[in-house]
């Protein structure tokens, strides 16, 4: 695996099922999100035309899909099957960059739905520009309540900012893998980053949570103790915090790609 930002960048497009079981798969009567229809189009086959038209020149790969399955959500674009292998998608794409999977590496999901071109290139130059060996994509509460104020996303406090995931992670080199190891330990409580902030001891919990100084103080505490440079990496697009993981996303993002179609 290499560090050269000068390679084609690799994607990789997380679509493995839960273990439990996806409510929206049953109300939709599909085996797999990443097939269900939106407007016309596999859920899937749109992360994969927004990739074709950026920068993420590489190979793309979808973890957790294959055959007819793959054919179907696909709908004709290029990637290449690798199957998951780990209990959830840290130790699945650990499993991965062990494989056949190389950095630089762009990861997302099958349900990023409203994902284009400008926003997986706007997070690759910044990336790439911040000399991170791993980068996180996060949209501010301001911009997603000010053009969605009816979404209800999970937003993070960091540094005394509200933040929420974009289901966007550039890997650039093999220093990411120490990350991905406690990612996958603390994996459980992603939602609840109290519990994961804990993990660090108790001091440095406090600090974490405590900081006022911005999210970029906040990733350096993480860079410094888990050995490898963490950079968030804030997108002015409110549809990119926006993933089709309820009945009511679904709602949302079918409304929206039917008004940019009028």
């Amino acid at each position: 695996m290499s560090k050269n930002p000068a390679r084609p960048v690799q994607t990789l497009v997380l679509a493995g099922a839960r273990a439990t079981g996806d409510p929206l798969c049953e109300a939709e009567g599909v085996a797999s999100k990443a097939v269900i229809d939106i407007a016309g189009k596999p859920m899937l086959s749109r992360v994969l035309r927004a990739l074709e038209a950026s920068d993420a020149k590489g190979i793309v790969w979808v973890l957790g899909l294959e055959g007819e399955m793959l054919k179907t959500a696909s709908d004709g674009f290029d990637c290449r099957s690798i199957i998951a292998e780990g209990r959830g998608p840290a130790s699945s794409l650990l499993q991965a960059l062990k494989g056949p999977v190389d950095t630089p590496l762009l990861v997302t999901t099958c349900d990023h739905a409203l994902l284009t071109p400008e926003m997986i290139n706007s997070f690759l130059s910044q990336s790439i520009a911040s000399g991170a060996d791993l980068t996180v994509g996060l949209a501010e509460r301001a911009v997603i309540s000010a053009a969605y104020p009816e979404t209800k996303r999970t937003y993070l406090r960091l540094g005394g900012a509200e933040l929420s995931g974009c289901n966007l992670f550039y890997l650039a080199s093999p220093v990411a893998l120490n990350v991905l190891e406690f990612w996958q330990s603390a994996e459980q409580d992603r939602k609840k980053p109290w519990r994961i902030a804990w993990r660090f001891g108790p001091l440095t919990a406090l600090r974490i949570l405590l900081s006022r100084a911005g999210p970029g103080a906040v990733f350096a505490m993480l860079s410094k103790r888990l050995d490898a440079r963490i950079s968030p990496i804030t997108l002015p697009f409110a549809e990119a915090a926006i993933d089709v993981d309820k009945p009511g996303d679904l709602l949302l993002v079918r409304e929206i790609l039917s008004a940019r179609s009028m």
